[in-house]
């Protein structure tokens, strides 16, 4: 077994298909609260909605950070 001083720069298929299954969560989730916000007309809901979009499309930019660094988070 090999000890590497800096994480190498690889992302395997189990973590691709574990990203790609949280990616597609989120997106889910997130066109959910989108759609959900559009629909709603009482203003404290159509906010809870917004927040929760503005959650699910964070997460779904952090998985793309990830992916584009290669599994370094430097």
């Amino acid at each position: 077994m090999e000890n590497y001083e800096q994480v190498p720069s690889i992302i395997t298929c189990k973590d691709l298909d574990y990203l790609s299954d949280m990616f597609n969560w989120n997106y889910g989730a997130y066109k959910s609260a989108v759609n959900g916000e559009n629909s709603v007309e009482d203003n404290e809901l159509k906010a809870t909605l917004k927040k929760a979009s503005n959650i699910f499309h964070g997460n779904m930019s952090k998985i793309l950070n990830i992916l584009n660094d290669g599994g370094n988070n430097e």
